[in-house]
């Protein structure tokens, strides 16, 4: 298992993170082909009639249409942005940087998603660890992303790494945690556009 030096988690932009994101911003940050793959994940892996938790999310949540999960919970850091998101049941903002304990009791949800968001956590093992905590037992979290980001609010690891790098850095997150069962590895490189990976876990 890799060991990462506490400055593997040192960002350009230390100011505070509500301040970068007190602004809302009504864009994407995939092709809309990335995005197809991402729903397509989350087909797959979240259970149908489930209740899921978006974390780390915006005004959009590529969770498949026609799908009825029992509530979607959204996570994110601009409360507009999550209020014109209109899959969500309920919302919460909260600085996973600073407090990363979650609001909600064990075993709650039956699967999380963290789409393009992964790079800027600088506690992510503890934050993979709550994750665990709130999910059932063999519940999922799909933990997507791709090859854009802020580079001044991604962590320098992040930034030094290629995308294999990357895979294998979300996947030490899983294993340092403790928490999940063998990951599964999921990539997408099209000719044109923006690629996909995912690595998804499975609460012990």
């Amino acid at each position: 298992m890799i060991t990462l030096p506490p400055e593997a988690f040192v960002r350009a932009d230390e100011s505070d993170d509500e301040r970068f994101y007190s602004f809302p911003r009504f864009v994407t940050h995939l092709d809309d082909e990335a995005i197809a793959q991402v729903t397509s994940l989350y087909r797959t892996y979240l259970p149908a009639d489930g209740v899921i938790l978006d974390l780390m999310s915006s005004w959009v949540s590529h969770l498949p249409k026609y799908v009825n999960y029992t509530r979607v919970v959204g996570h994110g850091l601009n409360a507009d942005e999550l209020a014109a998101n209109p899959v969500f049941d309920e919302t919460f903002v909260q600085n996973l940087n600073r407090h990363s304990q979650l609001p909600y009791s064990a075993n709650h949800f039956d699967g999380v998603v963290c789409c393009v968001s992964v790079q800027y956590i600088t506690q992510p093992v503890d934050i993979f660890c709550e994750v665990a905590r709130v999910l059932k037992a063999d519940a999922p979290f799909v933990v997507s992303f791709s090859n854009r980001c802020f580079p001044s609010k991604a962590v320098q690891a992040w930034l030094n790494l290629d995308d294999i790098g990357h895979i294998r850095l979300v996947e030490h997150y899983f294993e340092k945690s403790e928490a999940f069962r063998p990951t599964i590895v999921y990539k997408w490189r099209p000719p044109v556009g923006d690629p996909l990976f995912a690595v998804i876990g499975f609460a012990r």
